[in-house]
């Protein structure tokens, strides 16, 4: 309390002008006291037709006061100076460089405590009470201060944006609501707020989840690596132990078990951090083949379960399930892997016909009857498909016309506008073979790749997610690989088509492991 008490006369006997304690103090009509030095320059600067000014209360003076030293404040001050106190430290109650300032306070700026959204400003101690006491402004959004303030004002209207547009993914002002986006889907953002942060925390949850789940394994394969380099050092041990009582000969023998205990470590090591890697993709391939057998076991039609009755016995005995597997020679091989695949409506663009249950996608010359939805392509005829895409999987595109994009994306990929970010193949977050009855080329990023080989009118598409091979293959009799990719999948791939003329279309084939070209 002392020291609050010597830090307020400190701040009283404080020239407003250069913030520090007062030199020569003379006090002007109005009862603000300052040093002479600094308000004779700041007069002498102001032009001389301007009537002077307090700095603190914008009194004006009528003539110019003349200036007298105060003997009785300069003593005040002197006597002060003798407690050996110093300027309150840099940052204590002033905004600096990093802060966010009040935008109330004149002259120096303090550190704002609030910011207020509805009125788009930041108060200090002092104002924010004012702020809290004026009745109209009590039920107004208080947040941690923040220099963000004008990305919430929207630039066309000058107005708080207080609305989100979902057709556009976007916050919006209410005039915007009722110009640009009328007609579209808009919602308070306190109500999109709510609904995303009920998604967030769902998401969250099963993140967490996962996370312990994954700890749990990785706990275990840790243990499994210790126990292979304490079995390893052991081998080292006991082989030194030996060599070490023969003779030269022998210790030049006794290096070379070393090394291939050593080599055996490294690649039982490397084994087990490959099964690491895979146990992921096995646990959400278990998790489709629960989901499928969760559906069978809804079918109320007797012959049609038995039918589709899956053998549980392959995925209970294969042990090494999750090591990685050389791509496939021939079609059987890959049709191992074939997955049955259809498309979304909700990303289909609007002139964009689909039939055969979803999986075939006709590009029509008239607008379709779709409703509004943030996935849609809005500027380029594409379409994605419903199932996600992990694991190792297979399928077939059949295209009739001049020409079909087959392709693989991430669910973030933009939709909206016809710029690159959202056309297939020309982005980071998709990969694309171009196809038409003279040539095929390949897009990744912009980047466009002359693919060779026979032209077909059924495309073959084989994906080894965990291990990051995307193959393209012309299917005939035979089938010649078209293109392969080798990189890093970060997220679940979705199928897509492209197509670029009217009349044209693209199916996804209905496949058995038992066809054969």
């Amino acid at each position: 309390m002392a020291q609050k008490g010597v830090q307020l006369d400190r701040e009283t006997f404080s020239c407003s002008i250069c913030l520090d304690l007062l030199k020569d103090p003379v006090t002007i009509p109005c009862g603000h006291s300052y040093c002479m030095k600094c308000i004779k320059s700041l007069w002498d600067e102001e032009d001389e037709r301007k009537i002077p000014s307090c700095p603190q209360c914008r009194q004006t003076f009528t003539p110019r006061p003349v200036l007298v030293k105060s003997t009785m404040l300069a003593a005040l001050v002197e006597e002060l100076k003798k407690t050996g106190l110093q300027a309150a430290p840099a940052g204590h109650c002033y905004a600096g460089p990093e802060d966010v300032a009040c935008d109330f306070c004149t002259g120096r700026k303090r550190k704002a405590l609030k910011s207020c959204l509805a009125c788009v400003a930041s108060y200090c101690e002092k104002h924010l009470q004012r702020h809290y006491d004026a009745a109209p402004l009590k039920k107004h959004k208080m947040v941690e201060p923040s220099k963000k303030l004008q990305e919430n004002i929207c630039s066309r209207h000058d107005e708080v944006m207080k609305m989100f547009c979902r057709t556009d993914q976007q916050c919006i002002c209410y005039l915007c609501s009722v110009d640009e986006h009328k007609g579209h889907d808009t919602v308070s953002a306190a109500a999109e707020r709510t609904e995303r942060q009920r998604e967030l925390e769902v998401s969250r949850q099963d993140i967490q989840q996962r996370i312990q789940d994954r700890q749990k394994d990785v706990k275990v394969l840790q243990q499994e690596v210790e126990t292979i380099n304490r079995s390893a050092d052991k081998a080292v041990e006991d082989s030194q132990k030996i060599f070490s009582q023969l003779i030269r000969l022998m210790e030049n023998r006794s290096s070379d078990v070393k090394r291939q205990v050593r080599s055996q470590q490294e690649a039982e090591v490397s084994r087990v951090k490959e099964l690491q890697k895979k146990l992921e993709q096995e646990i959400t391939e278990l998790k489709r083949k629960d989901a499928e057998l969760k559906q069978l076991s809804h079918t109320e039609d007797h012959t049609q379960f038995l039918h589709n009755y899956p053998s549980l016995s392959p995925l209970m005995t294969e042990v090494d399930v999750l090591l990685s597997a050389p791509e496939p020679k021939t079609r059987a091989g890959f049709l191992k892997y074939s997955r049955e695949i259809t498309l979304d409506p909700n990303t289909a663009n609007t002139e964009l016909l689909l039939s055969e249950g979803n999986r075939k996608a006709t590009l029509k010359s008239k607008r379709q009857s779709y409703s509004d939805h943030p996935d849609r392509f809005t500027g380029w005829f594409q379409v994605l498909s419903r199932e996600s895409l992990t694991g190792r999987c297979y399928w077939e595109v059949e295209w009739r016309g001049r020409g079909v994009c087959v392709a693989v994306a991430y669910k973030n990929i933009r939709r909206s506008g016809s710029s690159n970010e959202s056309r297939f193949g020309q982005n980071d977050k998709s990969w694309a073979l171009d196809c038409n009855n003279n040539s095929s080329n390949f897009w990744y990023n912009k980047v466009e790749t002359p693919v060779s080989g026979p032209q077909s009118s059924r495309v073959g598409v084989y994906l080894d997610h965990s291990a990051g091979i995307l193959s393209f293959y012309s299917v005939s009799e035979t089938m010649t690989l078209l293109h392969r990719v080798q990189t890093t999948f970060t997220q679940p791939l979705y199928a897509g088509l492209l197509l670029w003329f009217c009349g044209d279309s693209a199916e996804f084939c209905k496949l058995q492991q038992s066809e054969v070209v």
